[in-house]
């Protein structure tokens, strides 16, 4: 135990950044508690989000759900660049080339604030029409607009928060990734109730106080990446030089990112037209598919923490020469995430109805969100190899096998599978729920076996 409780806190504090020598099982260990920190701080975003909107009313909940729908399209492009990033900083690191890698960081926030406005603009002047597209009533448009107005303004900070870590995992600086969430999500914590609901002078400013909190607590976070980026004595250091634009790199980052936020984007625009298919069955459904999915994503993110784990030491070991090293990494980051989404799924499957009454206790909504979240219990085992298989791909820089994966079990299979099953079967919400298991399932299944020929070990970045 005392050995064990030492490693933790050397994982914590982030004493070691290159990881192409000695134990593999130590690199994994190092990598995922700082990562699997950070995607349970990221989760809990959404968890403290939903719990005190949840006080509010079911249209509030309907318009989070709405909103972040769309937003998925902002998500896409922020998880494609850091992707990006993990794998052409921790090449570069493994190359042992710190600066080109503090060059690569560079124009990774360039090339971030300039998708940000192009895609926060719009969604922030056509607020009002969206949540209309995507099924909203009236009324939860009048009361819920402001939410979205602030969220899709906030995209500077959504997209930096996610593309400056990938930054710091490829740099081996997961402990600071971690600790830039930490503060994110410390300070969501305190602002939501106060924005919500009032305190002092501030007045309640309901739904749109969830956003408004939120907003706060990502910028602190990006404030907190920043400098851990050009402070001295890191493993990298960002000069203003190195925000001069470079086209080279630019377009190497780019071809790269097209590949992962086009994977993200096809699973996103999956996610779009499943809510506005559960959508017709009315906002209770909508609430508790949105709770469900929040659940959910509270156990999956930090199960991600290992595939980034995953990816970072793909990335740095192919730099270094050791493609059989970062393979076993794959293989036993897999295992290590299988038998913590078994134990996850089990727990979830037998204690669904509690868990969900924390958070609403209409009987409608829980019994959707109860159903929901049992069915996607069910895959766990299977979306915890897809999961890391896939990242390891976009480790390598190979965005591409995993995108035409995503292609085909999401739109040719998840799609017309929850539509065949939700209204031409008369499965109803159900419906869709089992076509996404399903998918889930089929995407491991084609990952592993694709995975297992090895030509992602060729790819140059």
């Amino acid at each position: 135990m005392t050995r064990f409780f030492r490693l933790f806190l050397a994982a914590l504090r982030g004493t070691e950044t290159n990881f192409t020598s000695g134990s593999i099982n130590r690199a994994i260990f190092l990598l995922s508690v700082p990562m699997i920190l950070e995607m349970v701080m990221e989760s809990l975003f959404a968890i403290v989000d939903v719990f005190f909107v949840a006080k509010i009313g079911t249209d509030a909940i309907a318009t989070v759900g709405l909103t972040e729908s769309v937003l998925t399209i902002v998500y896409s492009v922020a998880i494609g660049l850091s992707t990006a990033a993990t794998a052409l900083v921790s090449r570069r690191v493994g190359e042992d080339n710190r600066q080109e890698a503090s060059h690569t960081i560079g124009q990774v926030i360039v090339v971030s604030l300039t998708m940000a406005l192009l895609l926060g603009l719009p969604g922030f002047f056509f607020a009002e029409d969206i949540l209309r597209l995507m099924g909203g009533s009236d009324r939860l448009i009048a009361n819920g607009v402001g939410y979205t107005y602030m969220i899709f303004a906030s995209a500077p900070a959504i997209i930096l928060l996610h593309t400056l870590s990938g930054c710091l995992r490829g740099a081996g600086e997961a402990s600071m990734a971690m600790r830039s969430l930490w503060l994110a999500n410390g300070v969501n914590i305190i602002l939501c109730p106060v924005f919500i609901f009032g305190f002092g002078p501030i007045p309640a400013l309901g739904v749109l106080g969830s956003a408004v909190a939120t907003t706060i607590g990502r910028s602190a976070g990006v404030l907190f990446q920043l400098y851990a980026l050009v402070r001295a004595g890191g493993i990298v250091q960002v000069r203003q030089s190195d925000l001069a634009p470079d086209l080279g790199v630019i377009r190497n980052l780019l071809s790269v990112a097209a590949g992962g936020t086009g994977q993200f984007l096809i699973g996103s625009a999956s996610w779009v037209f499943l809510t506005r298919l559960v959508s017709t069955f009315g906002s209770e459904v909508v609430a508790g598919y949105t709770i469900a999915i929040r659940i959910l994503v509270f156990t999956i993110l930090p199960s991600w923490g290992m595939a980034n784990a995953a990816a970072t030491l793909v990335g740095q070991n192919l730099g270094a020469g050791q493609p059989d090293r970062a393979e076993t990494s794959v293989w036993r980051a897999a295992f290590c995430n299988m038998v913590f989404l078994l134990l996850v799924g089990i727990g979830f499957y037998i204690g669904a109805a509690e868990i969900v009454g924390i958070f609403d206790r209409d009987a409608r909504v829980v019994a959707v969100a109860v159903q929901c979240l049992r069915v996607f219990c069910l895959g766990y085992v299977a979306f915890a190899y897809g999961m890391v298989v896939s990242q390891a791909f976009n480790g390598a820089g190979d965005t591409r096998t995993p995108t035409l994966i995503n292609i085909v079990c999401f739109w040719a299979i998840e799609i017309p599978l929850a539509y065949l099953l939700a209204e031409q079967l008369g499965y109803g919400p159900q419906g869709v729920f089992w076509a996404v298991a399903f998918s889930e399932t089929l995407l491991a299944v084609l990952a592993v076996l694709i995975f297992r020929r090895g030509r992602w070990k060729l790819v140059q970045v």
